[in-house]
């Protein structure tokens, strides 16, 4: 890929990882309740489901859930569903132990993981956006396979730098909130309500 051609798409690629989303908010919520540094397996979810996402685009599948309103309306209806569920559970998430009581086990890595998969995978709208996205950046006359690994290996490193040392890194600022059982349960209460204000504008807005 030429420079002239890479240059726009890591642009771009940084303006969509900058935009607020679920992700960014799972992100933020891993660091506050896990550390910065073990929010990274949160974020090597997602980026799990980017590259589902852009394998799904090449493979010609993007188009199907594009122009089948019933498919497109259930992977939606269902990760609507999925990101209120995880706000009601933030919500509703007891304080930690103060610092001189034993602290509760921190949350399995693979857990994370898991949910930083589904948070990504069930938006159908980033399908269709990649699918409209991504064939600004590929040339049909030049190998494709070479390209969309340069594509999704731009898109996925961009978004991991920013995810984490941004996203998760402005989360370390909160912490100094969390210090005791009020401040906890007045983030947990922020962020449960931001999952399910971001899950019923996905079930809302088409």
């Amino acid at each position: 890929m030429p420079w002239s051609l890479w240059l726009p798409l890591a642009a771009a690629g940084a303006m969509i990882s900058f935009t607020p989303g679920a992700g960014a908010i799972n992100t933020m919520s891993n660091a506050l309740g896990s550390g910065w540094t073990r929010s990274i397996w949160g974020i090597l979810g997602q980026q799990a489901a980017l590259l589902l996402h852009i394998a799904i685009v090449a493979a010609g599948v993007g188009v199907l859930v594009a122009g089948s309103p019933v498919l497109f309306n259930a992977i939606r209806y269902a990760g609507a569903a999925y990101l209120v569920v995880l706000g009601v559970r933030q919500w509703r998430m007891p304080p930690a132990p103060a610092v001189t009581e034993p602290r509760r086990a921190a949350e399995p890595r693979s857990s994370m993981l898991r949910r930083g998969l589904l948070v990504n995978l069930t938006n159908p709208k980033a399908v269709v956006f990649f699918l409209a996205f991504t064939p600004q950046f590929i040339r049909p006359e030049e190998p494709l396979l070479r390209q969309y690994a340069v594509l999704a290996a731009t898109v996925v490193v961009i978004d991991v730098l920013v995810m984490w040392f941004f996203f998760a890194a402005a989360a370390r600022a909160l912490r100094r909130l969390t210090r005791d059982a009020r401040g906890q349960r007045a983030v947990n209460r922020v962020f449960g309500s931001l999952f399910v204000l971001v899950g019923i504008l996905l079930g809302a807005v088409h």
